[in-house]
């Protein structure tokens, strides 16, 4: 009789990663409507609308990861479609709730889906000066440069999510546990990107893998802000 182990197939293989980052881009190409308004309290509409997105993204992952055996491991995908709706919904519900939907674009929403999963690959797109977030707009090409990036440790954090699927009840309780976190940590992203001054840079990200990733964008973003930075 083999292993137990051996038993275990693959959750996302390598030729899948392609299908996690089209899935990426497919969700930041297409901003979500909202039917929120500006809030006098966006703050505390926001805290609301990442609660209740949160609840559903774990009873989503929850119900997805119920099926034991080989039969939930082939709900990784569809779990993670399911919760990057429901997330990508509470990223357009809070900016419009800060008044700012004008200002979400496919980079804002990478940004605020998957910069806690994967904030290396943001590394020449967004800087940090003072309170404020600088994006530099990107070609499709760097966009699929930077999903690749996150794709691929979002399938690394599938296969430990799979492996869940093996235990019963128990494991859904735990995979709709983390969509729960996962979903708080994206809003918190999000509450911080709109609730500060948002800038962009019009100058395109280079379609080229940098050598030296941010150092020049840096430069010119930090002279762009200085001579915007009133004195006195």
């Amino acid at each position: 009789m083999s292993e137990p182990s051996s038993q275990l197939p693959a959750v996302i293989q390598p030729s899948d990663h392609s299908r996690v980052t089209q899935a990426i881009l497919d969700f930041v190409s297409q901003i979500p409507d909202s039917s929120v308004s500006g809030s006098k309290d966006p703050e505390r509409e926001a805290l609301s609308l990442a609660s209740r997105a949160a609840r559903r993204a774990a009873l989503a992952a929850g119900s997805l990861a119920l099926p034991p055996g080989p039969l939930g491991w082939l709900t990784v995908l569809p779990e993670l479609i399911a919760i990057w709706k429901i997330q990508a919904q509470m990223v357009s519900d809070i900016a419009a709730a800060y008044g700012q939907h004008s200002e979400l674009g496919r980079e804002q929403m990478l940004w605020c889906l998957f910069r806690h999963t994967a904030a290396q690959a943001f590394r020449d797109m967004v800087v940090r000066v003072g309170d404020r977030l600088l994006f530099r707009r990107m070609s499709y090409t760097v966009a699929a440069r930077v999903a690749k990036r996150v794709g691929v440790k979002v399938s690394q954090r599938a296969v430990g999510n799979g492996l869940s699927r093996w235990l019963p009840v128990v494991g859904a309780v735990g995979v709709g546990a983390y969509a729960y976190y996962d979903t708080g940590q994206v809003a918190r992203t999000t509450i911080a990107l709109f609730s500060a001054p948002i800038e962009t840079d019009d100058s395109p990200a280079s379609d080229a893998e940098p050598a030296t990733p941010r150092t020049g964008f840096a430069r010119r973003v930090l002279h762009k802000v200085t001579r915007r930075t009133p004195s006195g």
